[in-house]
């Protein structure tokens, strides 16, 4: 339970978490003082008005509903640059496909898959998604045997992150990116 909300909470805007938390806290507190505070200082509480305090019960209730719904939604995510359109616009090359300024390479994978079984593990990919060759099975993220991700989407994905995934840019080098990608494309295409 404690490992899926880590990528939850990632997946929100700080605007958002701090949305949450101040509506979750004023509920908590109108928990809190309600159930002591209330009841000690006057033993007949909610007595004769009981009809203003359930009322008050509904509202907090309406509003932490409302607060999930309106400030737990995760950003939307561009998608992926394998499943962009060509346009009139886009120029091909042998090497890569440029559309609006966004470059997706179909070189073949760079990097070293064996190195990258290592960076599965030690990133903590594992976690989160289901790869039968790290001997892997989270299931926050995508099940990477069924997805069957190109390198680019795998460099990309790592790199910047999306969705509940944190971005991995500044935790892992270049190469270490590389290697991850180059093993999650080679136990996946086999």
């Amino acid at each position: 339970m404690l490992s899926t909300v880590s990528p939850v909470v990632a997946a929100l805007s700080t605007g958002n978490e701090i949305g949450l938390a101040l509506v979750g806290g004023a509920f908590i507190l109108f928990a809190l003082i309600s159930s002591f505070v209330l009841p000690a200082r006057y033993p007949n509480f909610p007595g004769r008005h009981v009809g203003w305090y359930v009322v008050l019960g509904i509202l907090f209730f309406v509003a932490m509903i409302s607060a999930v719904i309106v400030f737990g939604v995760e950003k939307k995510e561009a998608a992926p640059a394998g499943e962009a359109t060509t346009t009139a616009a886009a120029t091909t090359t042998a090497a890569a496909t440029t559309t609006s300024g966004a470059t997706t390479t179909s070189a073949a994978p760079q990097g070293n898959a064996t190195a990258g079984k290592s960076v599965f593990a030690s990133a903590g990919c594992g976690s989160c998604h289901t790869l039968k060759a790290a001997g892997a099975n989270g299931t926050v993220g995508p099940n990477l045997d069924q997805l069957k991700p190109a390198f680019d989407i795998v460099v990309h994905q790592v790199e910047n992150g999306g969705g509940g995934m944190p971005p991995f840019k500044g935790q892992l080098s270049a190469t270490q990116i590389q290697d991850v990608a180059a093993f999650v494309v080679a136990s996946t295409h086999a």
